[in-house]
């Protein structure tokens, strides 16, 4: 195992994804993201994320947009 990975987590040790909410894009492919605690800078460039959308949250990267606003 990756010793970055042991406590924070990572694509390699087998993390699941989590659902966050959109409340910023920022330009460049981030987003920050409501964890529903605090807030989290991620990275959108592989999904179509609009704000207030849910994504699917994995190793700090949006793999999914399960809810959009607009739906």
């Amino acid at each position: 195992m990756n010793d970055q990975c042991h406590d924070a987590g990572c694509v390699t040790c087998s993390d699941e994804a989590v659902p966050m909410r959109v409340v910023r894009l920022i330009p460049g492919g981030l987003a920050v993201v409501d964890t529903g605690g605090s807030t989290e800078e991620i990275s959108v460039a592989l999904v179509d994320a609009t704000l207030g959308a849910t994504v699917l949250v994995h190793a700090g990267e949006a793999i999914a947009v399960i809810g959009d606003p607009g739906d």
